[in-house]
């Protein structure tokens, strides 16, 4: 699938040498095509590691799709370069005034923060009400997952005894779901969080559907709404080396991290981590693009519809 970037845009480059077709601008505009418009809320401290990631997963598909960044306007990151985020994100209020096709909410680490004490919180609640009715379908990843499930369906979080860190094993509940269709019995997941999600106010609420889960990791995938929202607690799109990091800089703050479950062969730091996830993470996303997106946009959204009507008439 072509991805529609900024020609300017850092990551391109490195998506291009991974032989990921990746679409500028002005070949863009050239092709009669109807494309996917994505929006990502990025709210990881690491900007660009993020849209790189998020990018390799949404790449998998036969679809066009454009990729616009958004960041919060009331919390500045500190992580990321101001020029950055100036050059390639906008805000809420920029994008507010039209429909979207899809649309992303990233994790954040501050999960052991009650969610009214974010910053943000305000912000990203007037931006959860707003895609309601403005956008086809929503993922929400981890803390995203967990801010989702709180504030639209009044599911509770709970702090864990421990970090939860690696890789899970999973299964799903219904393997005609779209969500995961082509899931094999056993798949596996990366998971970095201190929190969870209480699956019995999952089980108990009619708008919500849990459809894969570990054992160890508790609900994966969820589904509110028949597809509306969709909320994801881990990180499928985590690049091979993003625990790793975190181990190390966890280390490094003298946290004393347990080493991530399941991620180093033979349990040892200092040898290469295995992938074990990407084909799961290409194929979620991939799902999500055609079944939820794709399948349903193109004939929902006024305007796109009153075009169709105009261009029938003549």
């Amino acid at each position: 699938m072509p991805i529609r970037v900024d020609d300017d845009l850092p990551v391109k480059k490195i998506l291009e040498d991974e032989n990921i077709f990746v679409m500028g601008s002005d070949r863009a505009i050239r092709q009669d095509i109807r494309p996917l418009d994505i929006l990502i809320l990025n709210l990881m401290p690491l900007k660009q590691d993020a849209e790189l990631q998020l990018m390799r997963s949404l790449s998998n598909t036969p679809l066009q799709v454009n990729i616009s960044l958004i960041r919060t306007m009331t919390y500045e990151s500190k992580h990321a370069p101001k020029g950055h985020l100036e050059r390639f994100y906008t805000d809420f209020s920029s994008i507010k005034d039209r429909k979207w096709d899809g649309f992303i909410i990233t994790g954040a680490p501050i999960e052991k923060m009650e969610f009214e004490d974010v910053e943000y919180w305000d912000e990203l609640k007037e931006i959860m009400d707003w895609s309601e009715k403005n956008v086809t379908s929503t993922i929400h990843i981890c803390w995203g997952a967990q801010a989702g499930l709180y504030y639209r369906y009044g599911v509770q979080k709970h702090e864990l005894d421990k970090k939860l860190s690696g890789i899970y094993m999973h299964h799903t509940f219904h393997r005609k779901t779209p969500l995961v269709r082509g899931f094999d019995d056993i798949f596996y997941v990366p998971h970095s969080r201190y929190t969870g999600v209480d699956k019995d106010e999952i089980v108990k609420n009619p708008h919500l559907e849990i459809v894969a889960e570990s054992d160890e990791a508790g609900p994966y995938l969820i589904i509110g709404d028949e597809g509306k929202n969709i909320f994801v607690t881990g990180h499928p799109e985590y690049d091979i080396l993003t625990l790793d990091k975190e181990y190390k800089r966890d280390l490094a703050k003298g946290l004393n991290p347990d080493i991530p479950v399941n991620y180093y062969p033979d349990n040892d730091p200092s040898k290469t981590p295995i992938k074990s996830w990407r084909c799961h993470a290409n194929t979620l996303y991939a799902n999500w693009l055609n079944y939820y997106v794709y399948q349903i946009t193109p004939y929902l959204w006024t305007e796109k519809a009153d075009k169709k009507k105009n261009e029938t008439a003549e």
